[in-house]
């Protein structure tokens, strides 16, 4: 059931949303070479338990970590370790997620780290522009597809791909509550948004073809043909004229 939410429950969603891009803001000042991704989520973590929330990644059906960190082809879910440590020219993509007083914010990132190729270039910047395109058709009256058909179009139109295996979804008390959210299909399909939902919109784009593979560690998502992966992620809100973004400071 896709929920609409009161004005106390989207006063509190503002709230978490905060929090998420004050971590983000944070950890981002650390991306550079030789920091360890394990580093990068201690960030995250210590920045949103200073504001008195709660990591919602952590212990999520198991998930080690407060922040997923994915470097170059891993599309999603990587887990920060000690071990892995930051090159000039990786790109780093950072999820949070954070729950204030039973709320959660959602979003993810992804950062150069020193100097990029100019492939990984393109493709953040497709990436992102993607994740504003879809956004566009976040509004009251709209199709639910016509933000996953606007994705899907721009990043294929800049000679990028779609991952299929993994969506955006709608959040609120829950962190992935209804609907699931592609990156891809025909337009007018799905329900009609109305104003007080709240949705993670989050391509994830590759610079290759789309296929994806998880290591046997049952998170990390790697592309299968070895390219680039980039992955932007916000939190919005459905208002009467449009959306508004809740993940910012």
């Amino acid at each position: 059931m896709v929920t609409i939410k009161s004005e106390r429950e989207i006063l509190l969603m503002k709230e978490a949303g905060k929090i998420v891009a004050l971590a983000h803001a944070e950890v981002a000042k650390h991306i550079k070479p030789g920091v360890s991704t394990y580093e990068l989520d201690q960030i995250v973590e210590k920045t949103i338990l200073s504001y008195g929330a709660i990591p919602s990644f952590k212990n999520y059906n198991g998930f080690p970590a407060s922040s997923c960190i994915s470097l170059n082809d891993a599309v999603v879910h990587g887990i920060p370790t000690k071990q892995q440590t930051l090159k000039s020219g990786d790109i780093v993509s950072v999820d949070i997620g954070a729950i204030h007083k039973n709320y959660h914010g959602d979003s993810a990132w992804t950062y150069a780290c020193g100097d990029v190729s100019d492939v990984a270039k393109h493709l953040m910047k497709v990436t992102e522009e993607s994740l504003f395109v879809g956004l566009e058709n976040a509004k009251a009256g709209a199709r639910l597809s016509d933000i996953s058909h606007a994705i899907q179009v721009y990043a294929e139109t800049h000679g990028c791909s779609v991952v299929r295996e993994f969506v955006g979804h709608g959040i609120g008390k829950v962190m992935h509550e209804d609907p699931q959210i592609p990156n891809f299909g025909l337009p007018g399909r799905g329900i009609t948004l109305r104003p007080g939902m709240t949705l993670a919109i989050e391509p994830m784009i590759n610079a290759g073809r789309p296929e994806v593979k998880i290591l046997p560690d049952g998170w990390t998502t790697l592309t299968q043909d070895g390219s680039l992966s980039a992955h932007y992620e916000h939190t919005v809100l459905i208002t009467e004229s449009g959306y508004e973004i809740l993940t910012k400071i």
